[in-house]
């Protein structure tokens, strides 16, 4: 008979320091070791980010840890593989006494937790503190008289160092050639007839979180187009290869299909063979400015926004559906119609517009609508970057933007 086991007992009875993060790298869980010796109750660990709850020291200027770890557990989540860290230094405020930073040093390691379908759903962080270690090693060396074993330490540092800028330096390329890639399979759009629209891209401002996020214009018959803005999960070069395909699959298929339904459908049978194109979200709107009609379909996607001459703003959630393989069987995607007033504009984003951690999705689309509003009269061009100055935090944006504003 086999016994039953508390898993969670068994977690948080784990010698050493352990803690569970979403993909999002919000805390879910931290077993007692973690707790006590990171000086912070499992309240004020779990729900929240990671880099909310251990910042960066801002007295060094040197620092890396916080780079250096979020590079490790994204490429988790973007490989599915474990990562093993170098040691890194990565200095811890004491809670009981603000703006006093405790010098660490730590060797971690993170592991995926995959669901059935082999995506990783949790991040297993562990976390051997060696700051003491390396204490008692330079007392003894010092006690010793031991200028071997000092020198030997430092040259040991030093070679780290240099490890990590190199790391940083080849990260940062990158990005640079990611962000290339994207923004030459990005151009600007061709002129769409006598209406007015506006493009933007914009890359996040972290080193490593430049993302698969597109957007396309297609001329379609009669004075019709298809819009469609798209986000591949992951980072760097794999997702910005990922965004390329698909994104001129979904362009091809927007022209020859009957709607914009059947063109996710053809984008979904597709993306089964890319890999990396999983759980890839899109949105595509057909504009027919003969009928005055918008039909849309959504991959799990957030929705459109409308803005109506009267200074209302419409959600165009109505034909949703989940993301590109979602599905372990292929399903026909739903389309819905509405009619829109001429002067209206319409809104296409990618999440890193309106979402926010630790907070409602509707707090997001709600701050959308009012930023519309307020700005009803500018022009695609002028919105499309009051928007991103609206809505995007003062730190700057932690996710790539794609955004497209069209005068109806």
């Amino acid at each position: 008979m086999n016994p039953q086991i508390d898993y969670e007992a068994v977690f948080h009875a784990l010698p050493g320091m352990v803690a569970l993060l979403t993909p999002d790298l919000v805390y879910a869980d931290a077993n007692k070791d973690f707790q006590r010796l990171a000086g912070r109750s499992r309240e004020q660990l779990v729900g929240r980010y990671i880099f909310d709850v251990f910042p960066e020291n801002p007295n060094d200027p040197a620092a890396a840890g916080m780079r250096e770890t979020q590079a490790s557990m994204l490429r988790v989540v973007a490989t599915g593989e474990r990562d093993t860290m170098a040691l890194v230094r990565y200095d811890i405020e004491d809670p009981q006494r603000p703006g006093l930073w405790e010098e660490h040093y730590w060797s971690p390691v993170n592991a995926p937790v995959l669901d059935p379908d082999g995506r990783v759903v949790l991040i297993v962080h562990r976390v051997e503190e060696i700051t003491e270690l390396l204490r008692a090693r330079d007392s003894a060396a010092a006690g010793n008289g031991s200028r071997v074993l000092q020198a030997e330490l430092y040259t040991r540092s030093r070679e780290l160092q240099e490890v990590n800028e190199r790391l940083r330096q080849a990260h940062a390329r990158e990005r640079e050639v990611a962000v290339a890639l994207q923004e030459a399979m990005l151009p600007t759009p061709s002129p769409v007839g006598h209406h007015q629209a506006a493009v933007r891209y914009q890359p996040a401002t972290s080193t490593l979180n430049v993302c698969g996020d597109w957007y396309d214009l297609a001329d379609l018959p009669g004075d019709s187009i298809a819009v469609a803005v798209g986000d591949v999960v992951g980072h760097g070069l794999a997702a910005a290869c990922v965004m390329g395909q698909l994104r001129s699959a979904l362009s091809a298929a927007c022209r020859v299909a009957d709607g914009p339904a059947r063109a996710l459908d053809a984008l979904g049978l597709y993306a089964r063979h890319v890999q990396g194109a999983e759980s890839t979200s899109a949105v595509t709107v057909f504009i027919d400015w003969d009928r005055h009609t918008l039909t849309y379909s959504s991959a799990g996607h957030p929705p459109p926004a409308l803005l109506h001459p009267d200074n209302t703003v419409t959600f165009l959630d109505q034909a949703t559906d989940p993301p590109l393989g979602a599905r372990p069987e292929h399903v026909p995607r739903p389309q819905a119609h509405t009619p829109f007033t001429e002067g209206a504009t319409l809104i296409l984003y990618t999440d890193g517009l309106i979402e926010r951690r630790h907070e409602d999705i509707d707090t997001g689309l709600t701050r959308l609508a009012t930023s519309l509003t307020h700005h009803r009269h500018s022009t695609p061009e002028n919105l499309a970057d009051t928007l991103l100055t609206d809505l995007l935090p003062p730190t700057g944006n932690t996710d790539d933007i794609a955004l497209v504003v069209i005068r109806l």
